[in-house]
């Protein structure tokens, strides 16, 4: 969900024909999101039999779990329908993985930028969030500050996204581009790479003109204050952009502008003395992808183009 913003910049493909995809997949669920202090948390995956089972650290095959810390308030990537259930690509992938490993993946909620450090505490096992795989992340950087803040983590890289910039639909139809942002208000998710693509672009601003940027703990409430007329525009992950456009007050509150950029690794993060068990995922991962149920659930989401071909350790830049 988040990266620095030295990363090259891709123009968005097929935006269109992604968008109408996640129309088809959002008509096959209810798209209800949970808030982020919902303390409930859903278990994904079977404790069968499984061919690669012997490749997990004993302790977690002794538990049968793998605790998994998410922002589940990020549709369609990972959120609640309206009975409560987590649902979305993170936790489908999960599930297909639970098979391979024979462990349940416990998906359980929390502020997105809280989740690093949550893995640091050994409150979860991963952290598995649309979370972008950046090398200040590998080596525990603080991306504003530029100060060493932690141990890094290790990532297990399984996905590829850009961000994208919406707004109301039919307003503010002058912004096109980051820097057309100058002078107006953006709303973001705090600690993502909207918010690090808003501050970089701020400090480009000339002719006494700036960025005003509003972060909240999770991307809803940043739709909510954009939908109420609050900012100009909102920006995220492309999935999750186009998931909002395409759903939200029935496609008529949003709309997307400009190109996708910023495209990078979505990765599980594991922490860096966890080898096994990274290496464990990294393995259930390439099975899933080479026994085509990894195909089948980024086709169910619509979200072909961010598909990959095998999964990576610390594919970040």
């Amino acid at each position: 969900m988040t990266a620095r913003t030295t990363r090259r910049t891709t123009a968005a493909r097929s935006r269109l024909a992604v968008v109408g995809s996640i129309a088809v997949a959002g008509a096959l669920i209810l798209t209800g999101c949970g808030d982020q202090t919902d303390s409930n948390t859903e278990g994904t995956g079977s404790k069968s039999a499984a061919p690669l089972a012997d490749k997990l650290p004993q302790a977690i095959r002794d538990k049968g779990v793998i605790k998994v810390g998410s922002d589940i308030a990020y549709a369609p990537v990972e959120f609640k329908d309206d009975s409560g259930k987590t649902v979305g690509i993170d936790p489908d992938l999960a599930a297909a993985m639970g098979k391979q490993l024979g462990v349940t993946f416990q998906f359980e909620n929390g502020t997105f930028d809280s989740l690093i450090t949550g893995l640091r505490s050994k409150r979860y096992d991963i952290a598995m969030s649309a979370m972008t795989d950046t090398k200040d992340r590998q080596e525990g950087i603080d991306s504003d500050t530029g100060k060493k803040v932690g141990e890094g983590v290790d990532f297990v890289d399984y996905f590829t996204a850009g961000v994208s910039i919406y707004t109301q639909k039919g307003k503010n139809t002058d912004i096109k581009t980051w820097s057309d942002l100058c002078g107006k208000k953006i709303v973001v998710q705090r600690g993502t790479v909207s918010e690090d693509l808003a501050k970089a672009e701020a400090k480009k601003c000339s002719g006494g003109k700036t960025i005003t940027i509003e972060a909240f703990d999770n991307d809803q409430q940043a739709q909510t204050r954009l939908r109420a007329g609050g900012a100009a525009a909102g920006s995220s992950d492309f999935p999750v952009a186009a998931y909002a456009v395409k759903t939200s007050g029935g496609g008529n509150d949003f709309q997307l502008v400009g190109e996708q950029v910023e495209a990078a690794p979505y990765g599980i993060a594991v922490a860096k003395t966890n080898t096994q068990l990274r290496d464990a995922l990294k393995a259930a991962l390439d099975a899933i992808i080479d026994n085509g149920e990894y195909d089948k659930i980024i086709k169910k989401w619509g979200v072909e183009d961010g598909a990959v071909k095998e999964a990576t350790i610390n594919g970040g830049k």
